[in-house]
């Protein structure tokens, strides 16, 4: 199975299927996505490429003013499409002082997510336990905030730390096709930040090892702070990974 899924307008969507959990069984292909923004498939193959997916359920994770600006899934009204924004201090990459240790930047930026968006990052996990069917959670790359769920994710359906942290680092590839989009969205600006668009492991291991410092763990964390509940871990188990 191919873990990227080739689009023209969308450079970051990825199948989570594939990874072996700890007890011996795997995720299932074709069941959970991850994705840069879905605003990008209106017109052409796109659209019939991405429908072929039997996708029912549509998790956006930007910001409500993000979907204003660059549009939400074509016909919305077709899925269970929830709006989720789990990021509350915007901020703006392009801009981030190129002096500045950028991955540790980015762990801090990772923090505040954490901890503003805890119920939000509560409900994109119980989404994703009862879908009934396909289900693709998205932000505007595909990197950070789509990054961190599918990381929480992996991580309570037991996959390996090395697994999870390759996961994020995928994004790696599209990294330049990322940068050459805000280029071409913004042709009067200078990228400031050599980094844009760069997802290396490292950001993601100094994130868990925050969270494991302040909860003992990244599954404390999750129950912890952002309560989430035994019976949605074990809904998630029970959809999301092979049968044993």
């Amino acid at each position: 199975m191919e873990r990227h899924v080739e689009f023209e307008r969308l450079h970051n969507f990825r199948d989570l299927g594939g990874y072996r959990s700890a007890d011996g069984r795997a995720v299932r292909w074709g069941t959970v996505y991850r994705a840069d923004s879905l605003g990008k498939l209106a017109g052409g193959g796109d659209w019939e490429r991405f429908l072929e997916l039997g996708i029912g359920t549509v998790i956006d994770l930007r910001y409500p003013w993000e979907i204003e600006a660059k549009g939400r899934v074509p016909e919305a009204e077709r899925f269970r499409y929830v709006n989720l924004s789990i990021e509350h201090r915007p901020y703006d990459q392009a801009e981030i002082d190129p002096d500045i240790d950028p991955w540790r930047y980015l762990a801090d930026r990772f923090a505040e997510v954490t901890e503003d968006g805890a119920d939000e990052i509560r409900q994109v996990l119980e989404e994703l336990a009862q879908a009934s069917g396909p289900a693709v959670f998205h932000c505007t790359s595909g990197k950070d905030r789509t990054g961190l769920i599918g990381v929480f994710l992996l991580t309570l359906l037991g996959v390996e730390r090395a697994d999870v942290l390759a996961d994020f680092a995928l994004t790696e590839l599209a990294t330049d096709r990322l940068a050459a989009d805000w280029r071409a969205a913004h042709p009067d600006r200078v990228m400031k930040w050599p980094s844009y668009g760069r997802a290396p492991a490292v950001i993601m291991e100094l994130v868990l090892a925050d969270l494991e410092a302040r909860y003992g763990s990244v599954r404390g964390y999750l129950t912890d702070r952002v309560g989430l509940r035994e019976r949605t871990v074990q809904q998630l188990r029970d959809r999301l990974l092979t049968t044993p």
